[in-house]
């Protein structure tokens, strides 16, 4: 019997009885990369199946071992292991040329997972420190970058304890990620803890170095959303630290950012607020209007309002 397996973005193709995947694409001219001669061995013929995964042979005892090695997720198979019992199977060759040979193959990066891409529901955590121009422009080099250290340690200190990861750090503030070992709501509620950390270790902070040694204090905004994002790792840099992105990452984003409109210092979405199983009070409720939504988007205030400074008169000078 004689079944069709659609290479997206490629042609669909017959694959007869006993003809493995890897067999069917290359005997309709597709160039399907298979550097061990299709023995099971390079890995190089794998494909990800966008449909269809239960009409396919289960992995073999070659395939199961490989997939364990390399750590594939279960919709990746290797085509010279994998036949067809059935319609409406698609799939996309992973490796189409040398670069994503080095990629998939050559490169040493462990989760093939990262490599690959994946679709999480996550919970998305933003953080800035409040008024650190002015503090810059009046220290010497070695005291900003001494104080920043401090005071991303405090956050790293508190997304690690609370099992959050950190994304991107930008400037005077950064980007953090919770769930990609746990469940949305548990994810939620450890953001959000992690947050009410860092405000209580800024405040000790704050009042046992800032204040006696530099006559200074530091605030911070915080936003918090979740959602699905893509989850992968794009291979730039030496870090090779993961990349989160999709349209939930920027309402968090502009979350931190409403901090300053709305005078407190943590703003989370209603939509994540919800997810909390003890969630803390709630000073108020906002609509806030954000680009790209069509709707006023609602949110929580479950931080403090800022403190009011004294803005410092400087003096005139003679033109």
């Amino acid at each position: 019997m004689t079944h069709h397996v659609n290479f997206k973005g490629e042609k669909a193709v017959p694959v007869e009885e006993q003809q493995t995947i890897l067999q069917a694409s290359l005997a309709a001219g597709i160039p399907h990369y298979h550097a061990c001669g299709g023995k099971g061995q390079c890995t190089t013929c794998r494909v990800l199946v966008l449909e269809g995964q239960e009409k396919l042979t289960p992995p073999t005892g070659l395939e199961q071992a490989i997939k364990k090695v390399k750590k594939f997720p279960d919709n990746v198979r290797l085509a010279c292991q994998s036949r067809v019992n059935g319609e409406g199977v698609a799939v996309q060759r992973l490796i189409r040329d040398e670069i994503d040979r080095y990629i998939f193959v050559d490169d040493t990066e462990d989760n093939k997972t990262t490599v690959m891409g994946e679709s999480r529901k996550l919970a998305l955590f933003f953080i800035d420190i409040r008024d650190f121009t002015p503090f810059v422009e009046r220290s010497l080099p070695f005291d900003v970058i001494h104080i920043m250290r401090r005071i991303f340690a405090l956050f790293k200190n508190a997304i690690t304890q609370y099992d959050g990861e950190i994304i991107d750090t930008a400037g005077d503030g950064l980007y953090a990620v919770f769930g990609l070992n746990s469940k949305i709501k548990q994810a939620t509620n450890s953001a959000v803890l992690a947050g009410l950390k860092i405000l209580a270790d800024l405040r000790i902070f704050n009042n046992t170095y800032m204040r006696p040694y530099f006559n200074h204090t530091f605030e911070v905004g915080i936003g918090v959303h979740v959602g699905k994002v893509v989850v992968g790792n794009v291979g730039i840099g030496l870090s090779h630290n993961l990349t989160v992105m999709g349209f939930p990452v920027n309402i968090a984003a502009r979350l931190q950012a409403a901090t300053k409109e709305l005078n407190n210092s943590f703003v989370i979405s209603a939509v994540a607020y919800r997810l909390l199983k003890n969630p803390p009070y709630a000073v108020g409720c906002n609509y806030l209007n954000l680009k790209g939504v069509s709707t006023p988007y609602e949110v929580r205030l479950i931080g403090k309002p800022y403190e009011i400074k004294d803005t410092p008169v400087l003096p005139e000078t003679n033109q």
